[in-house]
């Protein structure tokens, strides 16, 4: 198979799907792997790196012009989407939920679509979003501390405090990866924390984990609200495989929580769990709504970018190599949790939680499969 890397497109993303380790184990099974010119130059890995392992360093025509699979980090901008092909391979997060254009373009263009966020174990376990999770997770708290400082318009809040002075508060609504990530960073800071999650399970799992150090509550509007009048930072952490994230956070919320106090919205590349949150970038990271500081970056990762390469390509490389030995059809057939990343394939959409958030028809991926 020809293995298409492109260099990524979206503002302010560093990342690389793929190391110069990972074009060793793909040549030596016999594949040839495109890497687009300085792909990886964000996450330090030059071209002479690829090179020396076998890759061919080309230009993007030439990647997705020739390549039968091509693999990214983020989801693919419209000027990628128009250099796609018919029955051509798009391996990557794709977050279609909140993406109803992009959904369609790729309807379109007759891709098969597999994304990273929803490829899922047996025990409903999400290993292609975990390495991501655990990156946004810790980042969010260092983020967080960062916009309460006065000069970036919080409310100059030390998260951990001084002697003879109050920690800042930190809530935490959703227990999962993000979550329980964000709750390690921000209790190592010194930080009161707070947690939501209507897990009980998770709950106890996490009170057990860090003790007096971590408040558990039940999420619920009440427990929200009330978290909210006391938090400094908060972070939301909430994800439903597929789906568009609920929103959690109403505007009016917002008049509860203190002037100057910061919300991170990890979940925002799959909509956001706040009524108010907005994408942003790196290089235009937040921005204010009723005097609470919004922090909505969709690609956070993307800021440690060599960490976050190395993290991502250690989940996403097996099911590549399984793609690139075994063609996707057989792939499919043989390992279940690839096939739950399958969103779009050749004019059919193909995730149940996608389809019900853009209210488009739902195929299976089996009966999607029969009728090409």
């Amino acid at each position: 198979m020809i293995i298409g890397i492109p260099k990524e497109l979206k503002s302010d993303e560093y990342r690389v799907s793929l190391t110069p380790a990972g074009v060793q184990d793909l040549v030596a099974c016999g594949h040839t792997v495109l890497v687009e010119d300085g792909a990886g130059e964000g996450s330090g890995l030059v071209n002479g790196l690829y090179e020396e392992q076998g890759a061919q360093i080309t230009g993007r025509g030439d990647i997705f012009s020739k390549a039968e699979m091509i693999v990214k980090v983020k989801e693919p901008l419209p000027e990628e989407v128009d250099l796609l092909r018919e029955g051509q391979i798009l391996y990557t997060y794709l977050h279609l939920a909140p993406a109803p254009e992009l959904t369609c373009a790729l309807l379109d263009r007759r891709i098969i679509g597999i994304a990273y966020e929803t490829v899922q174990l047996p025990d409903n376990s999400l290993p292609l979003l975990v390495p991501m999770s655990e990156v946004a997770g810790r980042m969010s708290v260092h983020e967080g501390a960062k916009y309460l400082e006065r000069e970036n318009r919080g409310r100059g809040i030390l998260l951990g405090g001084v002697p003879g002075v109050d920690p800042g508060h930190v809530v935490i609504v959703g227990g999962g990866v993000v979550g329980s990530n964000a709750a390690k960073m921000a209790i190592g800071t010194g930080a009161s924390v707070t947690l939501l999650d209507v897990n009980l399970n998770r709950l106890r799992y996490l009170d057990d984990l860090y003790g007096g150090r971590l408040k558990t509550l039940m999420s619920n509007r009440v427990n929200l609200i009330d978290s909210l009048r006391t938090a400094d930072l908060v972070i939301c952490a909430v994800l439903i495989p597929g789906a568009r994230a609920p929103k959690l956070i109403t505007r009016k919320m917002l008049s509860y929580m203190m002037s100057g106090s910061v919300i991170v919205d990890v979940g925002i590349d799959q909509g956001g769990a706040l009524e108010t949150s907005r994408p942003t970038t790196h290089s235009d990271p937040i921005y204010v709504v009723d005097d609470v500081v919004h922090y909505c970056v969709s690609n956070m990762p993307g800021a440690v970018a060599r960490t976050s390469t190395f993290a991502l390509t250690n989940a996403t490389f097996p099911y590549a190599l399984e793609l690139a030995n075994k063609g996707y059809r057989q792939a499919f057939k043989e390992n279940q949790e690839l096939k739950k990343g399958l969103n779009v394939f050749k004019g059919h959409v193909t995730h149940p939680a996608v389809a019900e958030a853009l209210s488009m028809e739902w195929v299976a991926p089996d009966k999607a499969m029969e009728q090409t």
